[in-house]
């Protein structure tokens, strides 16, 4: 390897070492302080809404994944720049460092929950990672000094007399890439497993018992499920569940730290923890909750048992203001979601829920509690780790996404997905079933209407509807014949409205238009 090249692996190595300190010192400063961690929410916080919204549409729920892998790239230019620019008497890689490991810190102080703590991480990890820089580039300069290469002072006299030795020079510098090396990568993986261990609230959420209900609901009806092959089922396990947050690190929140404080604009402020619930009465409800940034057609949608206690009592304990109007909902993390606090109180079972699915709530999907609101898109309403609502009103108070100018109220608009058949299958002429889900969450659904090509619209066979809280399944039965076709789909919701044929993007209040997809049948 070439002077040049043991620069670069010097300068990553370095690096290396500042992320693997820095996540030993998280452990004991909170892992959101991490630089990695840091630097992506604030990423995530800066990153304009057309460039966010592509990355969701294009990557899913692997979207938090392709942005540490981002990072992970940009990090190791970073490095090697800063190993190839760094010299004994001319520290500029290690200036590069500091500037980094600056922002990295200044990206943790701005983090909601963050305290003056947060900036050790970062600051200990660059110290470790400058000196262990410093310590390899003097040995790159007296291997470069050995081999009449390099940029390494021609006066200066080697540091030791085995310097002439090329070969022993070059050893010395890999041996200490090595140790450097492996010093990193432990520091790393020590400092993962301890927060993760001492965070990790998954097996107390597996002892969690839920409550008992004691109106609990009736067996979904067989016919809310058509069992079509390739027809997204009902019920959504929560393995399936999609994800959509801002949290780059899960909060681990345990129910004995837990706590929801009412306050604001009411007559009583009031905390729960969660033992306290234990004295409440507690409900059931199946309720389908979807992604403002669900495309025509996507997959940001799911429907699942909640179990959890009713909002409207909670609220109406703590005697909220005439004039307030809107409840700003806070998470663990300090994310926040602004619902209007008529749906919350107008009756619909707006609940804070505990329970998914007959399980306790998953880390992911909010353990210990969360909010589930039918009728409004998650980023007004569907708040996990919840540990505040604080009841205002719109004109004193925006919530997070709402700053970045999405729409205040967020209600659900009526939609539908074609699922089955895959346009990426060759089918043959004769009797084909198109189906999919439609959903107009608190108005329910009346029917779907099916067109192929520029013929008429006809209708769908209906599942049956649980609940209006819910997605409805269809299908339609359709002789197919030879050539390329183009099916389309609509609902109409219980209100009597048709969804609309415009083409919407999902900013700011969630997309429109009719689902289709084309199929070649020979």
């Amino acid at each position: 390897m070439t002077g040049r090249g043991l620069r670069v692996a010097a300068g990553v190595v370095s690096a290396g070492v500042i992320l693997g300190v820095a996540e030993l010192v998280a452990v004991l400063a909170g892992a959101e302080s991490a630089p990695l961690p840091a630097v992506g929410d604030w990423v995530v916080d800066q990153t304009p809404d057309g460039v966010r919204e592509w990355a969701i549409d294009t990557f899913g729920t692997s979207d938090k994944t392709v942005l540490f892998l981002i990072m992970g790239v940009v990090a190791v230019v970073v490095a090697a720049l800063a190993g190839l620019v760094e010299r004994t008497r001319r520290p500029v890689g290690s200036v590069l460092f500091v500037v980094f490991g600056g922002c990295a810190a200044l990206a943790a102080l701005t983090r909601p929950q963050a305290t003056w703590t947060w900036i050790f991480p970062a600051v200990l990890g660059t110290w470790a990672g400058i000196i262990v820089l410093r310590s390899l580039i003097r040995r790159i300069e007296d291997f470069e000094r050995a081999a009449g290469t390099g940029s390494a002072p021609a006066d200066a006299a080697p540091a030791d007399p085995a310097a002439a030795d090329v070969a022993l020079e070059r050893r010395i510098v890999v041996r200490g890439l090595v140790i450097g090396g492996a010093a990193a990568a432990g520091a790393g993986l020590v400092g993962r497993l301890l927060g993760a261990s001492s965070r990790n609230v998954a097996g107390e959420r597996a002892e969690v018992t839920l409550p008992s209900v004691t109106a609990p609901l009736p067996e979904v009806d067989p016919g809310a499920d058509l069992r079509i092959p390739g027809l997204t089922s009902y019920l959504t396990p929560n393995a399936d569940f999609y994800r959509i947050d801002t949290a780059l690190v899960v909060p681990q929140v345990s129910k004995e730290d837990w706590s929801l404080r009412i306050h604001g604009m009411v007559d009583r402020e009031i905390r729960l923890t969660y033992a306290d619930l234990a004295a409440r009465t507690p409900i059931e409800r199946l309720v389908t909750l979807a992604c403002v940034s669900n495309e025509i057609g996507g997959d940001l949608i799911g429907n699942a048992l909640w179990l959890g206690y009713r909002l409207d009592e909670l609220l109406a304990e703590a005697v909220p203001h005439p004039e307030a109007d809107m409840v700003l909902s806070r998470s663990k993390d300090g994310w926040t979601a602004g619902s209007p606090l008529s749906v919350l109180t107008d009756g619909r079972d707006a609940m804070l829920a505990v329970g998914m699915n007959g399980e306790a709530l998953p880390v992911v999907h909010g353990y210990p509690a969360r909010l589930v609101v039918p009728g409004l898109y998650g980023y007004v309403s569907a708040t996990k780790w919840v540990t505040e609502l604080e009841v205002t009103r719109f004109d004193r108070a925006q919530a997070y996404w709402t700053k970045r100018g999405w729409s205040a109220y967020g209600p659900i608009k009526t939609g539908t997905r074609i699922d089955v058949p895959s346009s990426r299958k060759s089918l043959t002429p004769g009797r084909i079933t198109v189906a999919g889900v439609a959903w107009a969450q608190h108005r329910g659904i009346r029917g779907v209407e099916v067109r192929i090509d520029q013929g008429e619209w006809q209708p769908a066979r209906l599942a049956v509807e649980p609940s209006i809280d819910t997605w409805r399944q269809w299908a339609f039965d359709w002789e197919a014949t030879p050539g390329t076709h183009t099916i389309w789909a609509r609902a109409t919701d219980g209100a009597g409205e048709t969804q609309t044929e415009e083409r919407r993007d999902v900013i700011p209040d969630g997309a429109t238009g009719y689902p289709s997809i084309t199929l070649q049948i020979r």
